[in-house]
């Protein structure tokens, strides 16, 4: 059971390193909509933070994949097709040029991608919990199995 609890509890680090991830580039953007930072700046910053968000997401997919969680797995899959889809296609990233014309958009993309999180966030914080108090109850009836 204290493998399981150590699963959900590395979950539940990816999950806050996406939600902090997604979070810094709405502000990013809310920065460039007050024009308190210039589009080279905002596009840079942004820009940094979005391949590690895609990796981040597909290791968190995997994991759920391989250790047969499989309706949390499906849960994340649209979002992983969607990061691939934008990935093949080569438009993951902002242009400076373009940023201020595709602003609201990117808002928008932010903050539906910050609200799948919670939700999984909040999942994946249920699952632990459930995972701490087996293992605090002692029920070891299958130690190794997810």
């Amino acid at each position: 059971m204290a493998l399981i609890f150590l699963f959900w509890f590395l979950m539940s680090a990816i999950n806050i390193a996406l939600i902090a991830s997604t979070f810094y580039q709405l502000l990013c953007l809310l920065d460039l909509e007050s024009d308190d930072i210039n589009p080279f700046e905002a596009s840079s910053r942004i820009n940094f933070w979005v391949e590690p968000e895609f990796l981040l997401q597909g290791l968190f997919c995997i994991l759920l994949l391989v250790t047969g969680h499989w309706i949390t797995f499906l849960l994340g899959v649209p979002l992983v097709c969607y990061h691939v889809n934008l990935y093949m296609k080569r438009k993951h990233l902002i242009d400076v040029t373009e940023v201020f014309r595709n602003l609201k958009v990117e808002k928008k993309f932010r903050i539906a991608k910050l609200g799948f999180y919670v939700i999984f966030f909040a999942l994946v914080i249920a699952k632990l919990a459930m995972a701490g108090f087996e293992a605090l109850a002692g029920n070891d009836e299958n130690p190794l199995s997810f």
